[in-house]
């Protein structure tokens, strides 16, 4: 059983930075692949970032690459997503969520295993 619990949101104006945290508990989290979805009011829950268990390959969708960052710390037990550049858009609740297949090419919430409750991110025009 593997927990995770987001943290970081709030409110941000358009152009600005947050940083998501996740952090996991349970057993064998550091062999999975980890993964971050977002869900905006009336909209189904999209893939955003995956990560694999070492953190050295990445996966985005098209709507944030090149803004956001995702990144692990196995010691520290946290997933990380680095937002820039945000966007009225990117308004939603972030969810984190973890994997048991390990593939960062993961990109259905039916693929992953494990996911924490949310955390709100605001972006003000």
């Amino acid at each position: 059983q593997v927990q995770l619990v987001e943290s970081g949101g709030g409110l941000v104006q358009a152009g600005g930075s947050l940083r998501l945290s996740c952090e996991a508990s349970g057993r064998a989290w550091s062999t999975y692949a980890m993964g971050w979805f977002r869900q905006a009011p009336g909209k189904e829950r999209e893939f955003v970032a995956s990560i694999a268990w070492s953190g050295y390959s990445t996966s985005y969708a098209g709507s944030v690459k090149g803004r956001f960052t995702m990144s692990r710390d196995n010691a520290k037990n946290t997933v990380y997503l680095q937002m820039n550049s945000l966007k009225p858009e990117d308004t939603a609740v972030y969810y984190c969520a973890a994997n048991r297949g390990g593939s960062i090419f993961a990109t259905r919430t039916s693929e992953y295993d494990y996911w924490g409750p949310g955390t709100q991110v605001t972006v003000s025009s």
